[in-house]
């Protein structure tokens, strides 16, 4: 499995980025494909989940309200629409996919695949 982000850039606060996520290879609807960011200095932040199917929806509470994950069939995406941006959003972003795994590892643990980031900056 190979995946690739984009979407990322600058943005003022309050305002909305669309990041994606393409992914290659073969998957499975029992997959798990996360957003993760990363600032300088601070470790790993799980951000949002969705199972490849586009069930079961997972958004980390700091997220909540203004991010929305989800999956298109049509072309084997998956989205991060964010909106409402704050500058403590700035982060490099990075899409990632679990394998369907017993017992389901806890979140945001056990991603196998993982694409490179895309970087996003909320300027104040």
């Amino acid at each position: 499995v190979q995946l690739q982000a984009s979407g990322g850039g600058l943005v003022q606060t309050g305002g909305s980025l669309r990041l994606s996520c393409a992914a290659s290879g073969r998957l499975f609807s029992n997959y798990r494909l996360a957003w993760f960011r990363r600032t300088p200095g601070k470790e790993r932040e799980f951000v949002a989940a969705i199972a490849w199917s586009g069930a079961t929806p997972d958004l980390a509470d700091s997220v909540k309200g203004r991010f929305t994950i989800s999956r298109a069939n049509t072309n084997n995406t998956a989205a991060l629409q964010m909106n409402s941006l704050k500058p403590e959003d700035t982060a490099v972003y990075y899409c990632a996919v679990r394998r369907a795994k017993w017992p389901s590892p806890p979140r945001g643990e056990g991603y196998d695949y993982w694409g490179q980031g895309t970087e996003v900056t909320v300027s104040s």
